[in-house]
């Protein structure tokens, strides 16, 4: 029987003796699988976590870039590594999408691997090109029911957050929105600005300097609360409650690591991101700092994966060949 993330996450509250002891750890050099390509957002954030680990334990501690299969690869990477807290893995909400868009995963996300903490968020904007006659949500909805074809949208690639972000905005409006998928999110900015298609769901870090320059026009954003660097901006549960979306990123350990490596490493977290690099850095790219005990994080992981089967479900999304 599969052990819930939750009763995991449980576990971690009581400190065992097997394997590496807490007050020991690291013993060695720390490796985080960041199952994504060097240069993004997470990578940024994973590379200063490393500093601030190796400058509290003493041990180097080193990104390893493995990107493939939506995330998958890196992750069953770190599932198959020895679980002593030596080797880590932060990847995004992605690792939740994929337990339904893929069909057959080689590991299981609640059984292999364990949660850590939630590092933090970006929230997610719905925008328009300057020629598409909405300067609100509900102006963007009545053009779209105005409209035979309906509008169409951008995203990074199917199963992103910014493809499901639209494809919700679709189910909870009724509304045709066509999804059109481009390969990263370079392609679909460059296709936004040059008004390719017509509505992006980029996050805060990419939208907020090009709103400001009038280059993209920002309607609300999908998270449950306003972005903190674009407080004008209204959410969409405004308009359909419940409605929260957003490009967050975690730590997670192999399953059988010990629950108080777990909660070492967690701790770590809280601590550094109140780090001026580190606090410097979210605030400039407009990244909502969490650090979520394991607990908080594997009810969060729960929802997650709930709430994407029930997207994916609905639009039959498949992943990229």
């Amino acid at each position: 029987m599969k052990k819930s993330m939750a009763a995991i996450a449980a576990v971690t509250a009581l400190a065992g003796a097997a394997g590496t002891h807490a007050q020991e750890y690291p013993v060695r050099p720390i490796r985080i699988i960041l199952p994504f390509a060097p240069g993004a957002g997470t990578d940024l954030v994973a590379r200063l976590l490393a500093q601030r680990f190796a400058a509290a334990w003493g041990q180097p501690a080193v990104v390893d870039n493995r990107a493939g299969a939506g995330g998958n690869i890196g992750a069953e990477l770190v599932v198959r590594s020895p679980p002593d807290g030596h080797t880590l893995l932060m990847t995004t909400a992605s690792l939740t999408v994929n337990v339904t868009l893929y069909p057959k995963l080689p590991f299981d996300l609640r059984r292999d691997l364990m949660p850590i903490t939630q590092v933090g968020s970006v929230p997610i904007v719905i925008t328009v090109h300057p020629s598409v006659p909405a300067k609100n949500l509900k102006e963007l909805l009545a053009l779209a029911k105005s409209r035979k074809e309906g509008l169409n949208y951008g995203s990074n690639g199917t199963g992103t957050t910014s493809h499901l972000a639209g494809e919700w905005l679709a189910q909870a409006s009724g509304l045709k929105l066509t999804h059109i998928p481009y390969k990263g999110a370079s392609a679909v900015m460059a296709a936004l600005l040059s008004g390719e298609v017509e509505i992006g769901f980029p996050g805060t870090t990419s939208a907020r300097p090009l709103i400001a320059a009038n280059k993209l026009r920002g309607l609300a954003v999908t998270t449950a609360r306003r972005a903190s660097v674009l407080p004008d901006l209204p959410t969409v549960a405004a308009v359909f409650p419940g409605f929260d979306v957003d490009n967050w990123f975690a730590l997670w350990a192999p399953a059988g690591t010990n629950p108080a490596i777990i909660n070492k490493v967690q701790a770590e977290v809280v601590k550094s991101l109140p780090h001026p690099d580190v606090k410097a850095y979210m605030t400039r790219e407009g990244v909502e700092p969490i650090g979520s005990t394991p607990a908080d994080f594997a009810v969060h992981i729960n929802r997650e994966i709930e709430k994407y089967a029930r997207i994916i479900k609905l639009s039959g999304a498949k992943p990229d060949a």
